[in-house]
C-alpha cells in the first residue's frame, strides 16, 4: 500500500468513509481549473471573463 497512487488512496479513503458528495465538488472544480488554464492565453478569453 506504500506505493498507491494519490487518485488510488482518496478513492480508498471515499469509499471507507462513505464520503461520495465529494466527488462532484472535485470534478467540477478540476473542469473549472482546466478551463481556466487553456483560455488564459487564448483569443476567446475576454468572452470568458464577462460569463463570470
Amino acid at each position: 500500500m506504500a506505493n498507491q497512487s494519490l487518485i488510488a488512496e482518496f478513492w480508498e479513503f471515499l469509499k471507507h468513509r462513505k464520503r461520495y458528495w465529494l466527488l462532484p465538488i472535485l470534478i467540477m472544480l478540476g473542469l473549472v481549473s482546466t478551463l481556466i488554464f487553456f483560455v488564459e492565453s487564448s483569443v476567446i478569453a475576454p468572452f470568458i471573463y464577462t460569463l463570470f
